[in-house]
């Protein structure tokens, strides 16, 4: 039999009730947009929200990590710990449509990795654990190599991988590197879900690229129109151009 392509089709949104529509996630212009829309189709490989500061990218992909069971700060569907619960109840009004459902998968959150990096200290009482980190704890390696160590020996085929700006803590040569992981996964029955602002990421042939406007919109764009590829191909051509007004006031 053959299997469907991907694990999540489409994300659908229902209206909270009464005053909670007026406040924080429900007032934000992006899910306003997605309660009118509706719904929000997903790439069965790889898809990318990218969008300004506080467009929201986060907080959906936060709420759709929890709403796929993950825990609200990272890790797999098996942590359930909480250093300080901030998440907003944005995943709860969320309906995920599932092609099938993966038996695996993992929710990394760029902020709050180092509170995943302790939980697993502490879970691994017998040092199995930290064999799936590729032996080592993640304090006790740079935030950019604890990221590749988890991408390169906990990431595996045929599961859900929710990622909230994986970059943070990547060089450039870093980015390429999990450019060519996602891509091996991918074709291992893996789909992601990724917030981020890299343009090196971006770059993965075949994503779905979509972009969130200060508007709340949401539309599928290239890799040429992607806001992060645009600005910084502008910023490399030609940095003194745009940081001439910028810096214009400077003594």
């Amino acid at each position: 039999m053959i299997q469907a392509p991907g694990f999540l089709r489409y994300v659908e949104f229902s209206v909270p009730d009464g005053a909670a529509a007026a406040r924080y996630p429900f007032a934000l212009p992006l899910v306003s947009q997605l309660l009118r829309l509706g719904r929000l189709d997903l790439d069965p490989g790889v898809t990318f929200l990218v969008g300004d500061n506080g467009s929201g990218k986060s907080t959906l992909i936060e709420a759709l990590a929890t709403a796929a069971g993950f825990n609200a700060e990272g890790g797999s569907r098996n942590f359930r710990f909480a250093t300080r619960a901030s998440e907003s109840d944005l995943g709860d009004h969320l309906l995920l449509c599932w092609n099938r459902r993966p038996r695996n998968g993992y929710f990394l959150r760029a902020e709050s990795f180092y509170n995943v990096a302790t939980e697993i200290e502490r879970l691994d009482d017998d040092g199995t654990l930290l064999q799936s980190y590729g032996g080592h704890s993640p304090h006790e390696r740079s935030h950019g190599q604890s990221f590749l160590d988890l991408a390169t020996h906990r990431f595996g085929p045929n599961s859900l991988f929710v990622l909230d700006e994986p970059e943070a803590a990547l060089s450039v040569q870093g980015c390429l590197a999990l450019i060519v992981r996602m891509s091996e996964l991918r074709s291992q029955g893996c789909q992601f879900v990724i917030a981020t602002h890299s343009p090196i990421l971006l770059a993965l042939p075949g994503a779905r690229i979509l972009q969130i406007e200060a508007d709340g919109s949401i539309e599928r764009v290239g890799y040429d129109q992607a806001e992060p590829v645009a600005l910084t191909r502008a910023f490399v051509g030609n940095p003194d151009r745009i940081l001439r007004p910028l810096l214009a006031d400077e003594p």
